[in-house]
């Protein structure tokens, strides 16, 4: 993808994460006008994250953050046997990345953003996908694909952008400064509104802490010395 200037107004997919969430205030920290984006899906962690969302937003609250912006798109229709919408075996804390993988995630959640974007003239879209991502959907060439598909025809021109690719993950939490990561959300099998603390994202996010050097403040649901994720 080309290198051009940031824009002064971004669209941001926002999921509640460790990653998007430290990317909302690093945006607003360099004068951005920011538009946060959720998609609902109806992944059975879905409420547990848009809650998150939207505290961590109103912990950050700032006159350059706008309203959120929620878009549905339900899959039920697209995979309804998976994990994922069912709820029943989500990947455990010993899985590996593989386990987690949601077939065309990333095109599926920005494609109603970057519409909204180019009808209201946000020539801008933010991602918090890392460089480390495994998954062939999160490679520069699928975001330069997609980005060229998107600009086909008469809409104002958009640029996806990822500014936390050339980060590592320790990098990225290393960026965090203030922000309140209590009000993020990473779990994929949450209990009573908790981290479960024993799902495949709650290890990535314990080893997220750790490899930072940081306290982690997350509340797991009763689980006391769970071992953080192998980095690979």
């Amino acid at each position: 993808m080309s290198i051009v200037a940031p824009s002064p107004t971004v669209g941001l997919l926002l999921s509640g994460g460790l990653d998007s969430s430290i990317l909302a205030a690093r945006l607003l920290d360099q004068g951005r006008t920011v538009h946060p984006m959720y998609v609902c899906t109806g992944v059975t962690w879905e409420h547990c994250e848009l809650a998150a969302v939207r505290r961590f937003l109103a912990a950050i609250r700032n006159h350059r953050l706008q309203p959120l912006l929620t878009f549905d798109l339900k899959l039920t229709d697209v995979y309804p046997n998976h994990w994922s919408l069912t709820g029943q075996d989500p990947p455990s804390a010993g899985t590996s990345d593989d386990a987690v993988y949601l077939p065309a995630r990333n095109a599926l959640l920005i494609i109603k953003p970057a519409v909204w974007c180019q009808l209201h003239g946000i020539r801008e879209l933010a991602l918090a996908a890392l460089g480390s991502n495994p998954f062939p959907d999160a490679s520069p060439a699928f975001f330069r694909n997609l980005e060229a598909v998107l600009n086909v025809g008469s809409a104002p021109r958009l640029t996806i952008t990822r500014p936390l690719a050339e980060l590592t993950k320790t990098q990225v939490m290393q960026l965090a400064g203030d922000c309140p990561l209590d009000l993020t959300f990473s779990c994929i099998a949450p209990r009573g509104g908790l981290h479960c603390g024993r799902c495949n994202k709650c290890a990535e996010r314990r080893t997220a802490f750790r490899d930072a050097g940081l306290a982690d403040p997350t509340q797991y649901d009763g689980v006391e010395g769970l071992e953080p994720r192998s980095q690979t």
